[in-house]
């Protein structure tokens, strides 16, 4: 059995122990706040840059930190899902365009990915992607001019899109990507410009026109 000196000695080394513990535990615990508020930050940050995509497209500010996230879909949540009326209808299955299953399987799968259109019911579907037709876009061609008029939206075949906005890179549309949709749907100008980016051989896509789609039901 220790000595009473050895045993103090132990207790002392013991409490040192468990003051560098609680210690790190206080540090720990410091961080752990500060990664919380930073955490808390970029959620607020997250949620303006949506409100404002939902509103009037993406903010150029946001830019900086959009451009690490490359494969990000520029997509808009709706509460409410876009539904065509009979007229709208009629007039999608009046332009359809005879396309293959791949590409048929392709459109509604790029329908489905987008939050805006992806309640549409299997009819509807059918209309849509009916009513879409290919097309090619030559190497850095501006397929979207900033600020022109919503009449068509395109779901990306092959290649890939660039998107940005008074100059700056947003983001890269990819292959199943939507691009265009909002300001087709709300009649409103295009808050951004998308210009083709070679990938592979060519760039195609499929295009529907303001003519296929409205929003007089939304």
């Amino acid at each position: 059995m220790g000595t009473l000196r050895d045993l103090q000695f132990a207790l002392q080394l013991k409490i040192e122990e468990l003051r560098q513990r609680d210690t790190l535990i206080d540090e720990l615990e410091l961080e752990l706040d500060t990664k919380d508020e930073l955490i808390r930050r970029l959620q607020e940050e997250l949620d303006r840059y949506r409100t404002t995509v939902c509103l009037s497209g993406p903010s150029a500010s946001a830019a900086p930190q959009i451009e690490g996230m490359e494969r990000a879909k520029m997509h808009t949540v709706i509460s409410e899902p876009f539904s065509p009326d009979p007229v709208t209808l009629a007039r999608i299955s009046h332009k359809s365009c005879d396309k293959s299953q791949q590409s048929q399987s392709l459109i509604q799968a790029g329908l489905l990915k987008n939050d805006l259109l992806k309640n549409l019911d299997e009819g509807e579907m059918r209309a849509v992607t009916s009513c879409t037709y290919r097309c090619s876009i030559n190497q850095n061609c501006t397929v979207i001019q900033e600020g022109s008029a919503g009449e068509q939206a395109f779901i990306l075949e092959e290649g890939r899109l660039s998107v940005t906005q008074d100059g700056c890179k947003l983001l890269t549309i990819e292959p199943g990507d939507t691009i265009g949709e909002l300001a087709l749907l709300y009649n409103c100008t295009f808050p951004f410009s998308v210009s083709g980016k070679l990938w592979g051989d060519r760039i195609g896509c499929f295009k529907v026109e303001a003519c296929s789609l409205n929003n007089s039901s939304i």
